[in-house]
């Protein structure tokens, strides 16, 4: 199968592996050719692996050092070995159409179980089916699924599958917060939202970000909302494919070409920060807002206005601790905003890193946007709200409930783009 493991054996300093994850990526790390090493990280020696370590694995959909969702889920991996000892994490990335084509994440799952991992964690809503195909295959193996619904007792999709858990942050937040910065730091009312793939996880984020932007170009700058142009543009997936995708670094340009002076990224990897710095340079007066991993600013940091992150890390370290006690049930996570301390890399499933072209006006209205969030006084999935085609989402008065909220069937009314 031309399976690449790579293993962790010791621990460095998280900001070390951020900071050359970083400058890999821009150097043109994220091509298609894997290289393959079983090295430590403080060492040039091999190890061999110990025998009483718990062995887990890490299933991306991407290169593990994507500056954005991938590395993201990388380093928590780090997280959980650098928090609980006895606890090995190995990881295949670039398991997706482009880079492995006609291999499909469940034999992957399989060649890892066969290596002794007891935890397979996929990090991608589109490994779901070969999540539960691998937890029904290996009923003694734990599962996490990153997004996903299979263990939600409530929601549409329940399996009952014991062994599977569903890890999702509440990142819609995270994309208010953003939204909102992005409305406060727009000088044309026009921001441009280069999207993924398209279904209800990618179109509750679109319209989490619209709300946010709506609200505060509205109370906070005494804007009227019918001048506020807010555009998605869909790549057709998690990040670019050659002769499958819309290139993203054509997206970027034709946005900072026709007058956005605010595009944010959905996307797991970096055009949108690297077509902005160079739009920039060329004289534009424009900013962006990165995706998924807490340090994204570092690409492009003085027209950086922020990043909305999801932190895996606390989540995976308890549903790994669970796995190697032999506690694991299977679980639905939606793991929550610290609203009062929004950062806190061991408590808050979700964060929202603020940058250097956040003005301080923007800066004190965006505090008081995040403390209205948290306190409940600003609530953004209320009535009435109506779907692009004008049926109603939610009527006057109304609070969307979870269900609502995670399935997300059409773009709301404001937004321009594609809702299927």
């Amino acid at each position: 199968m031309g399976i690449i493991t790579n293993r962790v054996s010791s621990i460095v300093s998280i900001k070390h592996l951020w900071a050359a994850a970083l400058a890999g990526m821009l150097a043109g790390a994220c091509n298609s050719t894997p290289t393959t090493s079983t090295t430590s990280t403080t060492a040039a020696t091999t190890t061999a692996p110990d025998a009483k370590e718990f062995k887990a694995a890490m299933i991306l959909v991407g290169p593990k050092n994507d500056s954005g969702w991938n590395q993201g889920h990388y380093e928590a991996s780090k997280y959980v070995m650098e928090k609980q000892s006895g606890i090995q994490f190995d990881y295949v990335d670039k398991v997706n159409p482009g880079d492995r084509p006609n291999v499909k994440a469940s034999q992957v799952a399989d060649d890892l179980i066969a290596k002794g991992a007891k935890l397979i964690v996929f990090n991608s809503d589109d490994f779901k089916d070969d999540a539960l195909e691998t937890a029904k295959k290996h009923p003694n193996v734990s599962v996490i699924h990153a997004s996903g619904d299979y263990a939600w007792k409530e929601g549409k999709n329940f399996k009952n599958q014991k062994n599977v858990s569903n890890v999702m942050p509440q990142i819609e937040y995270g994309r208010m917060i953003s939204g909102c910065a992005a409305a406060l730091n727009s000088e044309t009312g026009k921001i441009g939202f280069v999207g993924p793939l398209i279904n209800d996880e990618t179109r509750r984020l679109v319209s989490a970000s619209y709300l946010g932007a709506k609200y505060c170009w509205q109370t906070y700058r005494k804007k009227n909302p019918e001048d506020l142009k807010f555009k998605v543009v869909w790549i057709g997936f998690w990040f670019n494919i050659p002769g499958q995708t819309l290139d993203p670094t054509k997206v970027s340009d034709d946005f900072y070409n026709s007058g956005f002076d605010v595009v944010m990224s959905g996307i797991d990897t970096p055009e949108v920060a690297v077509q902005g710095k160079k739009a920039a340079e060329a004289g534009k007066k424009v900013k962006y807002l990165h995706y998924g991993l807490k340090t994204g600013c570092n690409v492009a940091p003085e027209i950086c206005i922020g990043v909305p992150y999801y932190n895996w890390g606390p989540a995976y370290l308890d549903q790994t601790k669970k796995a190697k006690d032999g506690k694991f049930t299977g679980e639905f996570i939606s793991a929550a905003p610290n609203w009062k301390d929004l950062n806190n890399p061991d408590t808050s499933g979700v964060g929202f890193e603020k940058g250097k072209a956040l003005t301080p006006e923007g800066d004190k209205f965006l505090t008081e946007f995040i403390t209205g969030l948290g306190d409940g006084k600003i609530s953004l999935f209320k009535g009435p709200l109506n779907y692009q085609d004008g049926t109603p989402f939610l009527k006057e008065g109304e609070t969307a409930t979870p269900q609502q909220i995670w399935y997300f069937t059409s773009l709301l009314q404001g937004i321009e783009g594609a809702s299927k």
